[in-house]
């Protein structure tokens, strides 16, 4: 499974973006997909993940409220739509794929869970 993650960008303090990632290669669709990001000199943290099959969708308790994931099946892309962003969410951010199924019993915050990556976007946020 191959990612590419785009959307990434400049922009204020409350302003919105939309990251994308499109999954490629085999079995793609068969992959819960999910959303981390490192901030400059610390370490990635889970943003949100989103389940391959029944789309249940779970958030970071500091973007909860804030970002919304979604999946588009028919192209293999996720979404990250980000709003009301704070300087806190600048980072790199990065997909990744896992071909476990999401539930709340899963540990789908841990980045062991998560088999493939993408190259990363960057977003900034200026205050």
């Amino acid at each position: 499974v191959q990612l590419q993650a785009s959307g990434g960008g400049l922009v204020q303090a409350g302003d919105s973006l939309r990251l994308s990632c499109v999954a490629s290669g085999r079995a793609a669709r068969s992959y819960s997909m999910g959303w981390f990001r490192q901030p400059p000199g610390k370490e990635r943290e889970f943003v949100a993940v989103i389940d391959y099959r029944a789309g249940n969708t779970y958030y970071a308790d500091s973007v909860k409220g804030r970002f919304t994931m979604s999946r588009d099946n028919a192209k293999h892309t996720v979404y990250l739509q980000m709003n009301r962003l704070e300087p806190e969410d600048a980072a790199v951010y990065y997909c990744a794929a896992s071909p476990f199924p999401i539930n709340s019993g899963r540990d789908y915050y841990s980045r062991r869970l998560y088999d493939y990556w993408g190259q990363g976007t960057q977003v900034t946020v200026s205050s």
